[in-house]
């Protein structure tokens, strides 16, 4: 449904074209691999061009100071949001992963939780994670221990550990269920198909550094439904977009230098890429979150930018970043040691200001 002032929206042309551009999305998701956000194998998200939103968030996890309490989380990094809106989080000093239902006050341990180490049982500083739907089971980037590991998503009390000796980082899946690692120690990222152990350089693989077939420092990547990469590389201050087959990447947000002009990003997180190729970042240091869209050279806030604070409408070092299926945005809002979800509100459509609910 469209809505135009708390109204049904009457303009003919305003419907059609929003029609017209959910019809080409979906359609164009029946023919290809769509991009998931965080690769859900079950969903994807379409987001219009000119959506905007609301400005202040709602936190859905954490909130309650920093703590282990069970409603409490301490310098969380990594989200995965499923279909139903329930929220994965890499609860980092905690070293757990803790779920949260929506609407829920507290969260439930669903991995480690067991303090700091290197058994089996516990988790040390995870950084991120991911939900395997086909095997029902989390992967986790357990960074401390250089390894990621599998655990069960349900009753689990230990994980397995698949990918050794590396420095873990942002992690995902595509539709094919390979997995993507970032190794930020190597500076590159790694594709592990099913049943790899070693995998296959993607990104970077050339040292630390700016040249475009280097990454530095990178933290999280995304992958699209031609399987390029894009990195967030919080020492060069850029993403850049690694197409697939190729040897060095292209910058698609940042790459002018540390800064807080519409041109720059201060220590990139994460990063999520719609159908049109807009790429939506995570501006840490600058406490917002940024939408560039495809062959932009400057990018436009979204949420934050308002300084660093707790308010609703502040930002305390965003890292993490997803969407729902519904196109609402997740943040990971890692100083005030909380989840933000800032709800899609509006798009506009011949300069008519339009509400919109799509339903799939």
């Amino acid at each position: 449904m469209i809505w135009n002032n708390n109204r049904l929206l009457n303009s003919t042309s305003a419907i059609e074209e929003y029609s017209a551009f959910i019809t080409k999305s979906i359609t164009s998701a029946t023919n290809e691999s769509v991009p998931h956000v965080k690769q859900t194998n079950t969903s994807y998200t379409i987001i219009h061009p000119n959506a905007r939103w609301k400005q202040n968030g709602l936190t859905v996890a954490g909130g309650n100071g920093q703590g282990n309490g069970i409603n409490q989380l301490s310098y969380p990094y990594g989200l995965y949001v499923d279909d139903d809106q329930t929220v994965y989080v890499a609860d980092q000093l905690n070293h757990r992963i803790v779920e949260w239902k929506s609407g829920a006050t507290s969260g439930q341990v669903v991995a480690g939780g067991n303090e700091k180490g290197s058994g089996d049982h516990q988790l040390s500083n995870p950084l991120d994670v991911i939900v395997d739907k086909e095997r029902d089971s989390l992967i986790i980037s357990n960074s401390s221990n250089e390894r990621v590991v599998r655990w069960p998503r349900r009753n689990g009390t230990s994980g397995e550990t698949i990918i050794s000796n590396i420095d873990c980082r942002g992690l995902t899946m595509d539709e094919n269920g390979s997995l993507y690692v970032v190794d930020t120690g190597k500076a590159e990222v790694r594709r592990y198909k099913k049943g790899e152990s070693q995998g296959t350089v993607v990104a970077g693989g050339n040292g630390s550094g700016n040249r475009f077939d280097q990454l530095s420092i990178p933290t999280y990547v995304f992958v699209d439904r031609d399987h390029s990469v894009y990195v967030s590389e919080c020492g060069n201050h850029r993403v850049m977009k690694w197409i697939k087959g190729t040897k060095e990447g292209i910058i698609v947000a940042g790459g002018q230098g540390k800064g807080n002009g519409l041109t720059q990003l201060s220590y990139p997180g994460g990063v999520v890429v719609d159908q049109l190729g807009t790429v939506y970042v995570a501006d840490c240091v600058n406490d917002r979150i940024m939408r560039w869209p495809k062959g932009a050279t400057q990018g436009s806030v979204i949420v934050g930018g308002n300084g660093r604070g707790v308010q609703s409408n502040q930002l305390n070092g965003p890292v993490g970043l997803s969407f729902d299926r519904h196109g609402n945005l997740y943040v990971v809002d890692w100083g005030n040691h909380r989840v933000q979800k800032f709800n899609i509100e509006f798009i506009m459509i011949n300069d008519d200001m339009c509400w919109v609910h799509v339903e799939r």
